[in-house]
């Protein structure tokens, strides 16, 4: 059956590990490290109007400029004061505060999800933010909430009406606004098929990137990642597809020896308007473009250099600018799906719940397979899949 020939085809993968952000001792450290680059969104440096500059932000903290949670106004909020969290920062900034319980509405969906209040904060990056939705994976042994998706759509949660909702969202964005489609995606949004590959690790979203090229053309283009081994190229740098994250990071140093250049100093070597990133995840190519990667209304190149002890890359919003991306979250492994942008999609300007019949991603196919060097098209289903439009509108600039 298909099954078994997709077996014999790829048994070459099959035997890799599964897992190698969780077993490989090498790898296992570079995952770490760009988690914990990823959990800051990216937002510990400046975005760089010199292609030298590392420069942290110098802008004073205003909380006048932010809406605040109001504890009087909620008759159901029950603090868990001795549940405190406490973030510090390589630039000094900070996030504290403690948990708390309350109704949650995202969409058209309402929960009882705990979350954390944030009580001190010195950081400009929330200057006119309400807060941070998180929408990734619990971490082991985390002191910090769970996340709320994971809240919504628990079998026991018996206060929610997303009970049914599938563990998956996707997202995309565009320079003044943004959507979140919670359960799957509106296939209105993709311009073509929509590509699948599991993940490094149980705990992030983390694909190995094998290459990237910078240039006019693809052929022509300087391979920013030029690894000394093709095993280590075969796993690619540990990369997180962070929408949280504005720009692309690229390694600052060698990655420890494994690389035999540094991607950051090559980038800037090679710096010219009008170039492009190509980017190869599960071997395809992903371009990012001149306009998505530079902000041509501050002038401003959104590509910054990874920050010390980080050895990966974290993959932001210039790539959510040209790709809708899928975060499959209904296993144990979670599944990562790139389809290009539809640029004609008109983005909803309020809730809106439909049903659609969505191509979904072959997972049986991607649990045979251990290694994430390959991706696989989406496969055909006529199972009708209830998803949630959320505008998300970007008021920062």
């Amino acid at each position: 059956n298909e099954l078994e020939d997709f077996q014999q085809k790829h048994s070459d993968q099959l035997a890799r590990d599964a897992l190698p952000c969780d077993t490989d001792p090498v790898l296992k450290l570079q995952c770490a490290s760009v988690s914990r680059a990823a959990r800051m969104h990216g937002r510990k440096f400046k975005v760089a109007d010199d292609i030298t500059s590392n420069q942290l932000f110098d802008e004073p903290y205003r909380p006048e400029d932010s809406r605040h949670f109001d504890v009087a106004q909620s008759s159901t909020f029950i603090p868990q004061a001795s549940q405190t969290f406490d973030l510090n920062y390589a630039d000094g900034s900070h996030l504290r505060g403690f948990s708390g319980v309350d109704q949650v509405y995202m969409g058209d969906y309402k929960a009882t999800s705990p979350f954390g209040v944030i009580t001190d904060c010195n950081s400009p990056d929330f200057n006119g933010v309400d807060g941070i939705l998180g929408f990734g994976l619990p971490k082991p042994g985390s002191d910090l909430p769970t996340p709320v998706l994971f809240a919504m759509t628990d079998a026991e949660n018996k206060d929610t009406n997303a009970a049914d909702l599938r563990r998956k969202f996707s997202f995309f964005s565009t320079d003044d606004a943004a959507e979140v489609q919670l359960g799957g995606y509106d296939p209105q949004t993709a311009a073509g098929t929509m590509w699948y590959t599991p993940a490094l690790a149980t705990d992030d979203f983390i694909v190995g990137a094998t290459s990237l090229k910078f240039g006019d053309t693809h052929s022509t283009a300087v391979e920013l990642l030029q690894f000394k081994s093709t095993s280590q190229r075969n796993l690619g740098a540990p990369s997180i597809m962070d929408s949280g994250t504005s720009c692309l990071v690229i390694p600052a140093d060698n990655m420890q020896g494994q690389l035999a250049n540094i991607p950051w100093d090559d980038f800037a070597k090679h710096w010219k308007k009008g170039r492009s990133f190509w980017l190869d995840i599960g071997q395809k190519t992903w371009e990012i473009p001149f306009s998505s990667w530079y902000l041509a209304e501050t002038d401003q190149t959104c590509v910054q250099p990874s920050p010390a002890g980080m050895q990966g890359l974290l993959v932001g919003d210039v790539f959510f600018r040209e790709y809708i991306v899928e975060f499959d979250m209904t296993g144990q492994r979670p599944i990562i799906g790139i389809a290009p942008l539809n640029k004609n999609y008109n983005l909803v300007n309020q809730n809106v719940l439909a049903s659609f019949e969505i191509n979904k991603a072959p997972k049986s196919k991607l649990t045979l397979l251990k290694g994430s060097e390959v991706m696989y098209p989406a496969e055909h289903s006529e199972v009708l899949t209830q998803v949630d439009r959320i505008p998300i509108v970007n008021k920062k600039g």
